[in-house]
């Protein structure tokens, strides 16, 4: 067992972890950073949707850790376990102690795939697919490869998801391939939501309505996946009506996806560091922790109520840098947060919806004059190209983008809506 200390610790090496370290770094070339990761390779997570739907491989995803971490940040290379904030330590698996002036905790999201029974049996096979977890992706383009017609269900989970257009978004991709195919009219395409509508921000929930209707796709809403028999290929999902009765129905399916619950990892939840839901507990628009004023907390794990995308973590990343530095140098913290998400939502495999939005479902476009709910070509590419590497060459590298993301822009087509 050894005792280790560090000015600044940052537990999860994710899109958070490496961009805080990194752009940290940049802002103070001397602070003693440290990161506390147990994984080799690091994801692009947003390119598992285009995976799956045969546009992108999962080596174009992959990236070793060692080479995204800056040389001077001292990487170590384990399982956070337990915090101890009021002696400003964490205990790691291994038995070791680190000790910190400051902490940011962003360890992701856990995909808990035991919720739905049955699921952890067949998921690979039966053509039982997922894009949520890198194990599983390529499966997805398998089965949207190699089925010729029948019935596609594709699921939702309560809220909150990693990216939450993402269950829908490889919907339409499978569909747009079927209709290349010519066999669109072959299939019965569902969408089977544990909440009540489309998505999240009405603004575009309206908008995909209509891609769903031009696919004809059914779409089913209240209805949580709960059970999978893969060999019998019957799912059994629970629904729930106006009333709050709650009924269990089954579906049959000649191919599955599903996105499987998520929710904050254990040993957060587990901590005096979450709330009462399980969350890192913090600000939402500074991301200092609303207990302990030298952790801070930024990415999917936190109790912020924003779309858990990596577009998120690029406006949180310097809100985190600037407020930790405002308080090593006694200053006063920045409220810099508003909520901002970006959903690139793929609805064709050469056209994207970009939603982008704020708390309480403000839209907040980025660029002006360009109608937001509108599919376009240009979008794809970003998802395809712009946006890898905005991400591999300058958010993880610890560089700043601040592209103005304003609900002026969006006034003249909320007006319309």
């Amino acid at each position: 067992m050894s005792n280790q200390h560090h000015t600044l610790l940052i537990i999860g090496g994710g899109a958070a972890g490496v961009s805080v370290a990194n752009n940290m770094r940049r802002q103070n070339a001397d602070i003693d950073i440290a990161i506390v990761e147990p994984s080799e390779v690091h994801y692009y997570q947003p390119g598992f949707t285009i995976i799956g739907g045969g546009a992108y491989t999962m080596k174009q995803t992959l990236r070793n850790e060692a080479d995204l971490i800056h040389p001077s940040v001292t990487w170590i290379k384990d399982y956070a376990e337990t915090f101890q904030p009021n002696d400003n330590s964490v205990s790691l698996r291994s038995g070791d102690t680190v000790s910190y002036d400051y902490l940011v905790v962003c360890p992701g999201l856990q995909l808990d795939w035991d919720k739905i029974e049955g699921l952890k049996e067949t998921l690979n096979k039966n053509n039982v697919c997922s894009n949520y977890s890198a194990e599983t992706v390529e499966y997805t383009w398998e089965c949207i490869q190699n089925i010729k017609e029948g019935t596609a269900l594709f699921t939702q989970p309560p809220m909150p998801i990693k990216c939450a257009g993402a269950p829908q978004k490889i919907m339409y991709l499978a569909a747009d391939r079927f209709r290349k195919r010519g066999t669109l009219d072959k299939f019965t395409i569902e969408f089977l939501n544990a909440g009540p509508g489309m998505f999240g921000v009405p603004f575009f929930a309206k908008a995909l309505n209509k891609v769903v209707a031009d696919y004809g796709i059914k779409t089913s809403f209240n209805h949580n996946l709960i059970a999978i028999d893969g060999p019998a290929k019957i799912a059994s999902f629970e629904t729930t009506d106006s009333d709050g009765n709650k009924q269990r129905i089954t579906k049959a399916f000649d191919m599955i996806h599903v996105t499987p619950p998520q929710s904050a990892p254990d040993f957060i939840k587990n901590s005096p560091l979450a709330n009462a839901a399980g969350w890192v507990d913090v600000n939402p628009k500074t991301l200092q922790h609303n207990q302990y004023s030298n952790i801070f907390g930024l990415g999917d794990a936190t109790s912020t109520p924003n779309a858990k995308t990596a577009a998120a973590v690029r406006k949180q990343v310097p809100v985190v840098v600037d407020n930790i530095l405002s308080l090593k140098n006694s200053a006063e913290l920045k409220e810099g947060y508003d909520g901002y998400g970006s959903c690139p939502l793929t609805t064709s495999l050469n056209t994207v919806m970009l939603a982008e939005f704020a708390y309480d479902g403000k839209v907040t476009p980025s660029f002006p004059l360009l109608d937001p709910r509108k599919n376009r070509l240009i979008w794809w590419w970003g998802k395809l190209v712009g946006f890898p590497w905005m991400y591999w060459h300058l958010m993880i590298k610890g560089y700043r983008i601040d592209i103005p993301h304003l609900e002026c822009y969006a006034k003249k087509f909320t007006k319309e809506d």
